[in-house]
């Protein structure tokens, strides 16, 4: 029987999420901006990006079916793929920004991706194993409080450089050494925060020991895992399909964001397109400031749902809807804004929406899946936020954009916006009691 834990123990447990959310937001916020400087055309971008959610979906169900069969008293179940995934992701972290071509940093995207992958979905399996099913929201919630605090930190951060006097500006096809500091900085707050979780967190053993022994003799080798994972995804619950409806839509509408809202909002907003200028710095600067509103926002959305939810129930389906609708309008409204400063209530609007897709997803699917299974469900899930950013990569944004709404690049926005109305609207899918309600 899984006891109830308190707040400062699910946040000891969550606490390596800070880190992750660091390598996350310097990745989404500001590897649009190295492509640029390092002389990628706009429409290429995406296309850049596309071997971090192709890493994605081949490692995560991986690394969710190892961690499902790991187990030893001394360094536990989820906590060795956390320490790997961190090593890997400081080191990738660091030397990003040095990147002297465009397949260099393409490489480094790569490198960086596929190491927060091994981290990651162990993160959102832990809360599975510890907490139970009346404490998965709470758990969830109080996740999405660290990583929002990650998002505005680490967005901010060459920003912050800049005022301490560090350099934003280099020479033509030179990262600035603003961003170098951020990514070092990042690649510190990385590494000690998942280290400060496993120093702090104990895992339990499997309910019964032998038993899973002897599963995983039976199930050894690689070609029983493979069979595995895909037994898994061909017997997938109802709710996790109607789930990845809902995720589909979020993530292209996410991926649309990191990929384009440098360029977007520095030639719409600021019109300052000349990569290697002070304004066009400045102005990608100011971006990343206004993206840490996102963080700053959904930090206080889930630090408001942390306290609701360790006291009440929640519908989490309504709730979902809701702030997916609340970000689809924070995007499309960036169209519209006359002012550089209204891009804070934009992005306010987006927070709430990433405040519930980081927490009200995980905790409708941990209450539908095995439990034995939950690290393999919740590495299988990812394939819901991988698949749309890779069919957006491949062409999906450019050409609905220009399809939908025109030329402009700031049409992307109004895509993202529309994407995240409709996986709003896609909630109503979910008919199943137990995974809409605590």
């Amino acid at each position: 029987m899984k006891k109830k834990l308190d707040f400062w123990q699910i946040w000891n447990m969550s606490f390596g999420m800070l880190g992750i959310q660091f390598g996350f937001a310097l990745q989404g916020g500001f590897m649009s901006r190295i492509f640029q400087t390092l002389g990628a055309d706009k429409d290429a971008i995406p296309m850049l990006w596309i071997a971090a959610p192709l890493t994605g979906l081949l490692i995560q169900p991986i690394v969710g079916y190892m961690s499902d069969r790991t187990w030893s008293y001394k360094f536990g179940r989820r906590k060795p793929y956390f320490f790997v995934g961190a090593v890997m992701t400081s080191i990738a972290l660091f030397f990003t920004p040095y990147s002297s071509t465009l397949w260099m940093a393409a490489g480094a995207l790569w490198i960086l991706d596929a190491s927060i992958n091994i981290s990651m979905e162990p993160f959102r399996a832990l809360v599975a194993d510890k907490l139970p099913d009346s404490q998965r929201s709470y758990g969830f919630v109080v996740q999405t409080l660290i990583i929002g605090t990650g998002t505005w930190i680490a967005s901010n951060l060459p920003w912050l450089m800049t005022k301490l006097g560090v350099p934003n500006t280099a020479p033509e096809g030179v990262v600035p050494d603003s961003v170098k500091y951020a990514f070092a900085i990042g690649a510190f707050v990385l590494f000690s925060s998942i280290l400060y979780t496993i120093l702090t967190t104990k895992e339990y053993p499997p309910e019964n020991l032998e038993e899973f022994e002897a599963e995983k003799a039976k199930s050894k080798g690689l070609l029983a895992g493979f069979k595995e994972i895909i037994g898994s995804i061909a017997a997938m619950p109802l709710v996790m399909k109607q789930l990845g409806i809902v995720q589909f839509f979020s993530w292209f509408a996410f991926f649309t964001m990191w990929s384009f809202a440098t360029p977007a909002i520095t030639e719409h907003i600021f019109q300052a397109t000349d990569t290697s200028s002070v304004a066009y710095n400045n102005a990608a600067d100011s971006v990343g400031n206004y993206l840490g509103t996102y963080g700053l926002v959904s930090m206080f959305a889930a630090l408001l749902l942390s306290v609701f939810t360790s006291k009440y129930k929640i519908n989490r389906k309504l709730l979902h809807l809701v702030s997916l609708m609340a970000g689809g309008f924070g995007f499309i409204l960036i169209y519209f804004i006359s002012e550089p400063w209204m891009l804070h209530i934009c992005f306010a609007l987006v927070g709430i929406a990433w405040a519930s897709i980081l927490s009200m997803p995980y905790a409708m699917l941990s209450s539908s899946v095995d439990p034995k299974k939950m690290g393999v469900y919740m590495g299988i899930f990812n394939m819901f936020i991988v698949i749309p950013q890779i069919i957006a990569a491949l062409g999906g944004v450019n050409f609905l954009y220009k399809l939908l709404f025109g030329e402009a690049i700031i049409n992307t926005m109004l895509l993202a916006g529309t994407l995240l109305i409709l996986a709003g609207l896609s909630n109503l899918l979910i008919q199943d009691r137990k995974a809409a309600h605590d």
